[in-house]
């Protein structure tokens, strides 16, 4: 009852101007990195390959290039299905804080503010979280490899417990700190899984996965607000 709750109260508030600022900032910095991975990884080919390369039995060939370039191309859309999801739910947890206060203007005004983390605390909370999701979900792909029916499944549970936890944690360090988040996620883990894999279901969903990580940051925020008993 208290995922749907929080979950409804978020979606009534998506027309916010300032969740769209951040939707808007999210999803243009996460298509500037995926064309930034992209460029690097085009230049790392077209370095190792060379304007011409000698293959047994053919000898000299000079469109190896440019098919390894396109054949790249190919590869870094399959895995931009993948590290879409991740980037851009890491790029806007960097700006929860903003959804969070927007949150608790609406609903919780009551409350006394809280004083904004510093950009750069921010920076380095986005960066580990980017790290490690990025990481997770390449190491899933060996899973997926041997596991095909179960990939779905695999996908949804694995982000649903780092989506939950690392967004739960954000939501409540603004208020009681890192500890006190700490201790709260520790007490309220099941709930917080399950509406993680409840955020993570639709990220596979093209467009839709745009919207997810905005929603998300505000019905945890509800979340955190209900278990903590405010």
């Amino acid at each position: 009852m208290i995922i749907v709750n929080a979950f409804f109260a978020a979606l009534g508030q998506m027309g916010d101007p300032r969740f769209r600022k951040v939707l808007y900032l999210g999803v243009g910095l996460t298509i500037l990195l995926l064309i930034a991975a992209y460029s690097g990884f085009l230049w790392l080919i077209n370095w190792l390959v060379g304007e011409e390369a000698t293959l047994p039995w053919i000898g000299e060939v000079a469109w190896l290039n440019d098919l390894v370039s396109w054949s790249s191309i190919l590869l870094m859309m399959v895995l931009s299905v993948f590290l879409m999801v991740p980037v851009a739910s890491a790029i806007t947890s960097m700006f929860l804080d903003e959804v969070a206060q927007a949150v608790e203007d609406r609903h919780y005004p009551a409350l006394p503010p809280v004083p904004g983390l510093p950009f750069l605390d921010a920076l380095w909370d986005t960066l580990g979280f980017l790290g490690i999701i990025i990481l997770a979900n390449l190491l899933a792909l060996v899973l997926y490899a041997f596991f095909p029916p179960f990939a779905p499944f695999i996908f949804w549970g694995m982000n649903g417990f780092l989506l939950g936890r690392e967004y739960f944690t954000l939501a409540a360090m603004r208020r009681v700190g890192r500890e006190g988040a700490r201790e709260l996620r520790r007490r309220h883990m099941p709930t917080i899984w399950m509406a993680g894999t409840l955020m993570a279901i639709p990220l596979s969903i093209p467009l839709v996965n745009l919207l997810i990580p905005i929603l998300g940051a505000a019905t945890f925020t509800h979340i955190y607000h209900a278990v903590s008993g405010r």
